[in-house]
């Protein structure tokens, strides 16, 4: 076949549609798709010489993508390559537009796509290009002054680019990328994050495996231990994990992974920030930045499998580990992720098996058979997934993706995951008491759906499931319950698609070959006509009990086309025709049941269906009145609709009842009623549809339907089978000849007519109705007319032509044709004409109203868009992706081919625009600015659609809108003038007039919009008006891109288009552009260029003009203004006008306009700053040391040949020749990590330009600047606004401001500083919050400005800036210690820090001395770290002085104080990083600082006594003791802990560590928050020190310390330490040995509390698998439990407690908690050693206390968790087990003494009512029933009133299910009432409306009758309930 293809089209087609070979008039489609392709490429090809990128370029690459949504990738290899390379080489052109660079690279995107089409020898790409067009804009320079504006969407355009191209990129890219980006990797500096996106974004991981050397090998080594020791995700380490996730995909088998294996899940585990241990406190970070699960799956479905199949392991515990937070009754934001990766983790093991086991070979590396999945390996995966995947089923964020994981499972081993689903299915189909539980299963029903009827070896009895549930699931069909409903549909409707209803029952007798399963799949679907009649029975029921109220059931019941009896039919015609129903839900819902029955069996439906419709029909028009009536009768309403439903068939099968359908028609089509002439015209609508369209006739699951004698073939063979592609014989419906007579017969008879009268009617004059004919016609008919018209086309539009008229000339220039392309659409279009020439002529009277024909060939795009979506969402539920190679169901595949067939109609983009089309948009406009907002609504919709479909109409119409908006146009009305707004503004989907991208566009609608504030339709008093001005403005700001104004194409983009123009066939008829015609078009694009910088020009020329007009309303100023701030751009200067203005608005009256100007004179600072000029220098002479370390090893942190970068006091440039030869980098990052390549540093001041210019030397721009901030005046005004406050309590330092000012001094050097200074001094002394902030903006920007000032005007400049400082920072206040921090901190950004050694050393002056008392020291402190964190690594002796100062303080007495010295603490240490390749930093290190602490802490670690907060008196001035000042000194040192936890990129040191026994003893054990500071703060910073990342030889062991609290406080950081370090702990088989013991030990402390804490904290290490249940601790514990316990004496219950417990006591308490943590640790399962430890346990209940109270607890709990699926459990016990556990569960004992325990199901507590637990809620009703009348039995025992019964019992049961009484024997009822022991209530409640009690037998109603005698109830009212009941 592809053979044969090639031949014809003369080349191999690269991936073509294949359904496009499926349609009914494929064999035109290659020579269409050649023709069309020899054109794009011939005017592309031309376009590009002729240096035309628009038109001509952007119109033949949009020409080319719609190519490929219509016919694939169906071009040569060669051709595929070259467009490529050209696209390629268009997006990189580094001056492009940026909405022209994203539109070429999407379809760059798209021609990339499927890379298995072209492999690394066809194409190969440079990497640089993209980087430097990636770095441009989403590191622009520029974009935030405003002189850029970029779209939203493009950063994910460039990252997908990017993705697309990496495979290309040259064998030597990973190095050269390597190179450039290794110098930006410093920790502590934001360089760290881009260097990691670059590396995560770029870097090529799938070359081939004999590249690798130059592939990831070169980098892996380096970054995976970078990961592995960093600590706190910071969120550079997200890019780290995806870029390890794809490396690991791409090269499954060539990484060895497993040494990381446990890290790689102990930080997945983290990741999901699951809420562990009992107090738990968050590192703020985990909770912002996680890893994405999409990659967190990617990363582990690419480990799993290998020789040492560790991955699975871990897997396995992993979800041992978080199962428990699966089960519905925990909730959490956490959920959704851990959801998230429930379902993707299953699709991602899929799609790597299918590509092991699947997918065509390709170029790419295959995976190695070592590293293939195993069967074996595949089992063990969904066995660890389904015990989540079962509990998440019924979680609360709905059943979802619990399905679509079982979808997947299910692909892989259906045995093993749809036998748990049935199970949980078949009881919730039973129970109608819990929906929530049957929609969930259904939807996973839904989803293993295919898997269970397919079979196949795996399963082959699934099938036999299929027909009980169906039957089971209809009484789901009910409309009480609407969502149950729409889920049973559902339900039915994915099975009767994937199983043909075939009654195969014969076969049992007629073939002997069948197998057991299949025989009762025969035997079976006898029943399936049954079901097909029980189901319309149901349908029916629901019909009837259905109001107006619900309207959505209609649309599911069509399902029913592969019903193959006729008896259903009848049932339908039958239910159809005795009945009358409304038209509007019931009647709509019965018409489209009997539209499905049609569409079956068209022929015999017509038959019955037509004659009786029309019959009725006629029988009650025979009286003339009824057509005129206003209301027509409900039954001829129906019949009717009933009419027009089922002639919705195949066309040929309507033309035997032509004559009588023609005559109904002409019967109803001018009734009077509204609703009957409009049922009528869709009667109309359909029998053309029906005869004019193309369609598939048929969608059944097998070629040829199912009427073949069962020998021959059998349906149930085709349960579930894919349709064959390539044997698809779809059956097309294409119109005959008959029936396209008919249709035009129809368009004679009845359209004519109606066009006729329309135009008579246009031609007469205007009245409200008029007579035509003799006839009085009214809006009425009008509108009747319309209807009819509009109808005929909707149903006949396939048959027109499409609409004729010249081309609209002169719109745009082109030197390239820019025709539209005809499609094929099955139609040929002479005939029509020839036909009804006429009918085209009248159309255009009323086509004004039928807008919308515009766009209509037969289908609606929203309609087509709807079912292309919900063809999408029918595949992915129904797909097979193990598999994939598109095995669809056969009914999937014809949709998708007709689908096909639409977007062949619906493709109309660049259509030519003709006069037709001018004229019906001009009527458009007119309809869009009518006076009627409805009217104005709809036909504006309209229009914005048709500007979409017609090339360059915007132009054409843009003046005819502004024209509504011009002042001098007086006729204007407000409606117009509104409506123009509205069409400029556009809807959010299409085209925004206001904003095209097009300067000869913009320049005509801004000045438009501005100077339409001085219309007389203009009111700025109408609200609606105001806010359109307000949307119009606030979209264009949205939308604006900025515009390019240079559009020349470069050399190398020639060549190619050259090449695409004479290579490969087809080949193009268009001629290579001549000598003559390239220096044309070189002339056309110089000349293009300059007319877009003289458009620019203008358009601010032309907005300034607006400005100076003084009646212009302030808001259109402000518009304005807004609009000129869009047009600053960094390629070019804003003319002097506009610089002008926006300098004079700084001092402009309205805070909005200073605000912009203040920004756009930043911006054009930028503009006419002078280039400074850089020279590269060698690193290695800088440091005057030989030894560099030698380039390509390498070696971070500090090192001798990056020494000369750091401060250094003895030798700082304090002089000028020493600054002169100083050379600064002012970059903080270079070289930290390496040196870069080439590095560049700015040149000799001599070399760059002069400063303080002279008046002669200035640009015009520059003097006007100069001239307004050198006057006094203006400066004073300038000062004093900047002073002003904004939002009180709100404002901030302003960015913005500080780039105005550091433009200024950079641009000016110091020429403004003395009319400045003089403010400066009197703002710094004020001590308002305005007043400071303005000045600490003005100093910042200065000090970052005065980068390029000479040595002596720097000096001058701190001489001046020193005391101002000092001043500042004495009256510093709680509102400005922020902006003073920003203030510095700006300053210092990206500065060498020897250039401010004067700052450092003012800062660094005693910031701690108690002037101005405790705030301004910690404000001191504040700003000083502001300064010194933005220095990173290069002050390591600042760092130290500051330490050495703060050292001794650090028993600071004020909170404040010790804060701010904490928070500083973690940046004087940030430095000491403990990362790879990293040398010992020469900054302060933790550890000594630690040893140093620890020494003084002493006092406070030797003693045993209390250690209490000291409060301090202010008085109090006597040297404190030892003791006193180590507790204030461990205040600070904990709030330098918790500041670091989350901030340091290592985990703690060893020496801090060596402070946990200390913090263990002052943690409080009680969650209480009245703690004393002390305590709280060691219990925040346990819970953070125990969420860090551990190795584990940091694991502390402090078991003996004496003190009761330590001891159980280790246990608390225990469970959260190991939790969160889980996979790296189990990997060391001592450490767990070592907590293993520590636990056990603690179990036998002294101390109840430690006790039980020991044995909740092993309870959830058994369960999240850290500790596994052995038979050595089982062993262990029993023996405890068998110590025996001295003698009791006789003493009162309450000493017992008080009395110190003796060792024995201790020890059998042990071995019993030691039991029930074991149990406990199993809540929704019962594992093998479970039945034996409950009875060990059991044994213990009448022990003394606490261990009598710690069974209770367990048993308690144990039924609580257990009691959901005790069915399943119960299987795990023998039968004396269960004996013995039922007394002890249902023993009154656990509930007659004992507290209400929390979340135990204690049943009675002391109160008068009960509810259900959570758990207990979910469980089936009789479940419930049963499980009251067990408890009810036992609380006869009990000694509570009758009346508390009655009431618990009320509350817990619903009268019982006859399930239940049903089951009861009659013994059993009469031993309930006699154990209730009188509380008759609750026996008539029990027994309610039973009937099943007659059954109960004379002798026991006696009984009860005895019994009630001698109870203290009343035998009257007994009685009286007995004849009722009994």
């Amino acid at each position: 076949m592809k053979k044969a293809q090639s031949d014809t089209l003369g080349f191999v087609p690269q991936k073509d549609i294949v359904y496009n070979k499926l349609l009914p008039y494929a064999d035109r489609l290659d020579d269409e798709s050649s023709e069309i392709l020899s054109r794009i490429k011939g005017n592309l090809g031309r376009a590009v010489q002729l240096r035309e990128i628009w038109p001509g370029v952007l119109f033949w690459t949009r020409k080319l993508s719609t190519y490929m949504r219509l016919y694939g990738r169906k071009f040569s290899k060669e051709d595929h390559v070259l467009f490529i390379k050209l696209l390629y080489e268009l997006v990189t052109i580094p001056e492009l537009e940026i909405s022209m660079m994203q539109g070429l690279a999407r379809l760059l995107i798209n021609l990339l796509k499927k890379k298995e089409l072209l492999s690394r020898e066809d194409l190969e790409l440079p990497w640089r290009p993209l980087y430097e067009l990636h770095d441009r804009i989403l590191f622009s320079k520029t974009e935030h002054l405003g002189l850029n504006w970029f779209p939203n969407s493009v950063e994910s355009v460039l990252k997908t680019l990017v993705k697309n191209c990496r495979p290309y990129f040259s064998e030597s890219a990973t190095q050269e990328m390597l190179e450039e980006w290794r110098p930006l990797l410093c920790p502590f500096d934001v360089t760290m994050q881009r260097a990691i996106s670059y590396f995560e974004l770029f870097l090529p991981t799938t070359l081939p495996p004999m590249l690798h050397d130059k592939g990831f090998k070169l980098w892996f080594d380096e970054l995976i231990n970078l990961w592995v020791s960093v600590q706190n995700l910071p969120s550079w380490e997200i890019h780290l994990v995806n870029l390890f996730a794809r490396l690991a995909n791409d090269n499954i088998g060539y990484i060895d992974w497993d040494p990381y294996i446990p890290k790689i899940f102990t930080r997945i585990l983290r990741s999901l920030n699951l809420p562990v241990g009992t107090s738990q406190m968050m590192v703020p970070r985990y909770v912002t930045n996680a890893y994405d699960i999409s990659h967190v799956v990617l990363w582990v479905s690419s480990l799993l499998g290998g020789p040492s199949r560790q991955t699975q392991a871990q897997l396995s515990g992993l979800f041992n580990s978080i199962t428990s937070f699966f089960h519905p009754s925990n909730h959490g934001r956490w959920l959704m992720k851990l959801m998230k990766l429930l379902q993707r983790l299953p699709a991602s093991v899929v799609r790597r098996l299918h590509r092991e086991r699947y997918r065509k070979p390709s170029w790419l590396t295959p995976i190695p058979d070592t590293h293939k999945l195993t069967e074996e390996d595949i089992t063990e995966f969904v066995q660890s997934m389904m015990q989540p995947v079962l509990l998440a089923m019924f979680s609360k964020t709905g059943s979802l993706d619990a399905a679509q994981a079982l979808q997947n499972l299910a692909l892989m081993r259906p045995e093993l995951v749809i036998p748990p689903v049935l199970e949980k299915t078949y009881p919730a189909l039973e129970t109608l008491t819990e929906p929530h539980q049957l929609t969930a299963t259904l939807s996973c029903m839904i989803g293993v759906a295919r898997s269970l009827v397919s079979g196949g070896q795996r399963f082959p009895e699934g099938p036999t499931h299929m027909l009980p549930l169906l039957m089971r699931a209809l009484p789901g069909v009910d409309p009480n319950d609407f969502s149950k409903c729409m889920i049973t549909f559902q339900f039915i409707a994915t099975f009767v698609t994937l199983v043909p209803l075939v009654d195969c029952s014969s076969a049992l007798h007629e073939r002997t070959d069948l197998t057991e399963v299949e025989r009762e799949m025969c035997s079976a679907s006898a029943e399936f006509e049954d079901f097909v009649l029980q189901f319309m029975d149901r349908c029916f029921a629901l019909i009837d009990s259905s109001t107006l109220e619900q309207t959505r059931e209609e649309t599911e019941t069509e399902k029913m086309t592969h019903l193959e009896s006729l008896v259903a039919l009848e049932k339908v015609f039958n239910f159809a025709t005795t009945n009358i129903f409304e038209t509007r839900v019931a009647g709509r819902m019965v018409a489209d049941i009997c539209r499905a029955a049609a569409k079956c069996h068209p022929a015999e439906s017509l038959k019955v269906f037509v004659p009786h419709c029309c019959n009725a029909i006629n029988q009650i028009a025979v009286n003339e009145e009824v057509l005129n009536e206003e209301e027509l009768d409900k039954e001829f309403l129906w019949n009717l609709q009933l009419l027009s439903e089922v002639t919705r068939v195949d066309g040929d099968k309507l033309i035997p009842y032509r004559s009588d359908l023609v005559q109904i028609l002409q019967l109803t089509l001018h009734l009077k009623c509204k609703q009957g002439y409009i049922l009528a015209c869709n009667l109309l609508h359909h029998i053309l549809r029906s005869t004019a369209l193309i369609y598939p006739t048929e969608y059944c699951s097998v070629p040829g339907g199912f009427h073949q004698p069962v020998c021959d073939y059998l349906p149930i063979k085709d349960w579930g089978r894919p349709g064959d592609l390539w044997n698809l014989d779809i059956r097309w419906h294409v119109p005959s000849v008959e029936e396209i007579s008919l249709a035009f017969y129809l368009l004679d008879l009845l359209l004519q007519p109606e066009l006729q009268r329309l135009q008579r009617f246009s031609k007469g004059e205007q009245e409200m109705s008029r007579s035509v004919d003799g006839l009085v016609f009214s809006r009425d008919d009008v509108l009747q007319s319309l209807t009819i018209v509009q109808h005929c086309l909707l149903g006949a539009g396939s048959l027109m032509a499409p609409l004729k008229g010249e081309p609209i000339p002169n719109l745009v220039h082109s030197l390239v044709n820019l025709d539209e392309t005809t499609l094929y659409t099955g139609m040929d279009y002479d005939y029509i004409l020839e036909h009804s020439e006429d009918d085209t002529k009248s159309l255009f009277s009323i086509i004004k109203i039928i807008s919308d024909l515009l766009h209509f060939k037969g289908s609606h795009k929203h309609e087509f868009d709807s079912r292309w979506k919900s063809f999408n969402l029918v595949k992915k539920s129904m797909e097979n992706r193990l598999h994939g190679k598109k095995q669809h169901i056969r009914a999937l595949l014809i949709d998708r081919v007709m689908l096909q067939h639409e977007l062949r109609k619906l493709t109309v983009e660049g259509c030519q625009y003709r006069t037709t089309h001018q004229e019906l948009m001009k009527d458009l406009l007119r309809l869009s600015t009518s006076t009627y907002s409805q009217i104005r609504s709809r036909a504006q919709s309209v229009l914005f659609t048709a500007l979409g479909t017609y090339n360059f109409c915007c132009r054409d119409l843009i003046p005819h809108v502004l024209e509504f908006l011009n002042p001098d146009n007086s006729r204007v009305t407000q409606q117009q003038f509104k409506g123009a707004l509205y069409c400029l503004l556009g809807n959010h989907s299409g085209v925004c007039l206001a904003n095209l991208h097009d300067w000869e566009c913009i320049a005509l609608t801004w000045p438009g919009i501005v100077r339409s504030g001085l219309s007389s339709a203009m009111s700025l008093e109408k609200p609606s008006i105001v806010r359109l001005f307000d949307d119009l403005a606030d979209k264009i700001h949205r939308q604006y891109e900025t515009i390019g104004i240079d559009f020349s194409i470069p050399e190398e983009c020639c060549a190619v288009a050259k090449l695409l123009m004479t290579t490969g066939s087809p080949f193009p008829n268009e001629s290579v552009p001549s000598e003559e015609e390239s220096e044309e078009g070189l002339k056309r694009q110089k000349l293009k260029n300059s007319e877009a910088v003289e458009k620019y020009k203008d358009l601010i020329g032309d907005l300034i003009d607006c400005l100076s007009n003084r009646n212009l309303p302030w808001k259109f100023e402000h518009i304005s203004i807004g609009f000129l701030s869009l047009l600053l751009r960094d390629d070019h200067q804003l003319p002097p006008a506009a610089v002008t203005f926006f300098v004079k608005s700084l001092n402009h009256d309205s805070l909005y306009v200073r605000k912009v100007a203040i920004s756009a004179v930043a911006g054009i600072m930028k503009q006419i700053k002078r280039p400074h000029k850089k020279v590269p220098v060698s690193p290695k002479e800088m440091s005057k040391y030989c030894e560099t370390v030698e380039f390509g090893r390498i070696a971070a942190g500090d090192r001798p040949d990056n020494q000369w970068l750091q401060y250094n006091s003895s030798n700082l440039p304090r002089k000028q020749e020493e600054w002169e030869q100083c050379v600064f980098v002012e970059k903080t990052h270079w070289g930290y990590y390496c040196w870069p390549r080439k590095m560049l540093i700015y040149a000799p001041v001599e070399e760059q330009p002069t400063q303080n210019l002279s008046r002669e030397e200035m640009t015009e721009r520059e003097l006007i600047i100069f001239d307004h901030f050198t006057d006094p005046v203006f400066i004073n005004q300038f000062i004093e606004f900047l002073s002003l406050e904004d939002r009180k309590g709100k404002d901030k330092f302003s960015p913005r401001r500080f780039c105005l000012f550091k433009g200024l001094f950079r641009n000016f050097g110091d020429a403004f500083l003395p009319v400045l200074q003089p403010h400066m001094e009197r703002l710094v002394s004020d001590s308002h919050e305005s007043k400071q902030r303005c000045v600490a903006e003005i100093i910042s920007g200065l000090i970052r400005g005065c980068k390029h000032w000479s040595f002596s005007k720097v000096e001058s400049l701190w001489e001046l800036l020193c005391p101002l400082l000092r001043t500042a920072l004495s009256n510093i206040t709680i509102e400005t210690y922020a902006d003073w921090g920003t203030c510095i901190a700006t300053a210092c950004e990206s500065r060498d820090p020897r250039k401010l050694h004067r700052l450092f050393e003012m800062l660094m002056e005693s910031p701690v001395n108690g002037e101005g008392g405790s705030f301004v020291d910690a404000c001191r402190l504040y700003v000083l770290q502001g300064g010194l964190a933005q220095q990173e690594w290069r002050v390591p002796e600042l760092l130290h002085r500051l330490l050495q100062y703060l050292e001794p303080k650090l028993t600071q007495v004020y909170k404040n104080v010790r804060e701010r010295i904490g928070s500083v603490l973690t940046y004087i240490f940030m430095i000491d990083v403990n990362l790879p390749f990293t040398q010992p930093t020469s900054s302060p290190r933790i550890s000594d600082f630690t040893k140093r602490i620890l020494l003084k802490l002493k006092p406070l670690t030797e003693g045993d006594e209390e250690i209490q907060n000291h409060v301090i008196e202010e008085n109090e001035v006597e040297e404190q003791d030892e003791r006193t000042q180590a507790i204030k000194l461990l205040k600070t040192v904990l709030k330098w802990l918790i500041a670091s936890a989350g901030r340091s990129f290592t985990t703690a040191v060893p020496e801090q560590l060596q402070l946990l026994p200390l913090l263990f003893k002052i943690a409080p054990v009680e969650n209480d928050d009245s703690y004393d500071e002390l305590k709280r703060d060691a219990k925040t910073c346990l819970s953070l020190m125990s969420q860090g990342l551990l190795y584990t030889d940091q694991i502390p062991l402090i078991a003996g310390s004496s003190s009761w609290h330590a001891r159980y406080t280790v246990l608390t950081y225990l469970q959260i330490m190991v939790f969160y370090n889980l996979f790296t702990f189990m990997s060391d088989q001592k450490a767990v040995k070592d907590v293993r013991v520590l636990v056990i030990e603690l179990l036998e402390d002294e101390q109840l509390e430690v006790r039980e804490m020991a044995a909740t904290t092993l309870s959830g290490f058994l369960q999240c698998n850290f500790l596994s249940m052995d038979a050595p601790m089982q062993a262990h514990f029993e023996a405890l439990c068998k110590t025996r316990l001295p003698k009791k004496k006789k003493r009162e219950l309450s000493l017992v407690v008080d009395t110190i417990p003796s060792a024995d006591l201790v020890r059998r308490h042990a071995g019993v908690l030691g039991l029930s943590a074991c149990i406990l640790s199993s809540p929704y399962d019962v594992p093998t050693w479970m039945p034996q430890l409950l009875m060990d346990l059991s044994a213990h209940l009448n022990d003394t206390q606490p261990i009598e109270m710690t069974v209770k607890k367990t048993l308690s709990n144990f039924r609580r968790t257990h009691h959901d699926n005790w069915q399943q459990h119960k299987q795990q016990f023998t039968d004396d087990q269960l004996l013995v556990l039922t007394d002890l569960l249902y023993d009154p004992r656990l509930h007659k003494h004992q507290p209400a325990l929390e979340g135990s199901p204690s049943f009675l507590k002391d109160s008068q009512t009960f509810t259900w637990s959570p758990e207990e809620e979910k469980r089936p009703a009789h479940g419930k029933c049963i499980a009251a009348l067990r408890m009810t039995k036992n609380i006869g025992e009990s000694n509570l009133p009758a009346a508390v019964l009655c009431d618990a019992f009320a509350v817990r049961t619903q009268p019982l299910c006859d399930h239940c009484v049903n089951s009861l024997s009659a013994r059993e009822k009469s031993q309930i009432c006699l154990s209730i022991n009188g509380a008759t209530h609750l026996l008539l409640y029990c027994f309610k409306g039973k009937k099943s009690c007659n059954q109960m037998r004379m002798t026991d109603t006696r009984s009860i009758t005895g019994i009630m005698k001698d109870s203290d109830t009343e035998i009257i009212m007994f009685s009286f309930h007995v004849e009722e009941y009994f």
